[in-house]
């Protein structure tokens, strides 16, 4: 199984992110590093540090999604998509990838699952769970050019880790 380190996904990651934002179309609110004020209501996103950012996602996406426990291409995409649009939505995009029973917990029977398709085929169907997500989006015609090049990354970066 080919691996992708933390530090490696987060260079990418934060490729896609970049800095502060308060756009008013967006639902999350004031963002930073991808960390949004609606799910990190306590932090001061205005004042976010890189490392700070970092550490969320480590804790709160990397780890939690298990991201470890998968070929590195999959683990890049899975982690992107937990940081764009929460950890749960990723992981049920997964589990639907694998055609398994989409409860947002990585279990043995999600994990045997992923395991067991090819890394291509898995990394189409999740990409094309993520794509018709965006799409289903009342924001798209705010950020949806911003999604098809985040993807058009993603593809590419998909082909890279394959």
């Amino acid at each position: 199984m080919k691996s992708l380190s933390f530090k490696q996904a987060t260079d990418r990651l934060l490729g896609h992110e970049g800095g502060y934002v308060f756009h008013p179309n967006d639902p999350g609110g004031e963002t930073n590093w991808g960390i949004s004020k609606r799910s990190y209501p306590n932090v001061d996103i205005r004042n976010l540090r890189r490392e700070d950012a970092i550490e969320i996602y480590y804790r709160d996406f990397w780890k939690a999604g298990r991201m470890d426990d998968y070929h590195g291409a999959i683990a890049f995409q899975v982690y992107d998509a937990a940081v764009n649009h929460g950890i749960r939505h990723a992981i049920r995009m997964l589990q639907r990838a694998a055609n398994v029973h989409d409860d947002g917990y990585i279990g043995p029977i999600s994990l045997a699952a992923i395991q067991k398709k090819s890394v291509t085929d898995l990394l189409m169907l999740f990409l094309a769970e993520r794509i018709q997500f965006w799409t289903n989006q009342r924001t798209w015609d705010s950020f949806g050019k911003g999604w098809a090049r985040r993807a058009a990354d993603n593809l590419r970066y998909g082909a890279e880790d394959t």
